[in-house]
């Protein structure tokens, strides 16, 4: 059984010959954010308004139409 020890460790670091040429990055084409259309994000705001505006509706009805019929069962 050998044991190694840190000796024993070889560090040997080789630089590249081609120093002088430079190497090309992978994308040549520069990163550019992509661009939002203003009407789609108000078409999706306008979906989400509409859809919570219908979740409020039903809601306040439902709670009315309770409390009506919760004023017509006590007052009998």
């Amino acid at each position: 059984m050998n044991t190694k020890g840190f000796t024993e460790i070889e560090t040997s670091i080789e630089t590249p010959n081609d120093v002088s040429q430079t190497e090309k990055p992978l994308k040549s084409k520069p990163i550019t954010p992509n661009r939002v259309d203003i009407n789609v994000l108000k078409s999706k705001l306008q979906e989400t308004e509409s859809k919570e505006l219908k979740k409020n509706v039903v809601l306040l009805t439902s709670l009315v139409l309770g409390l009506g019929i919760l004023g017509i069962y006590l007052s009998l």
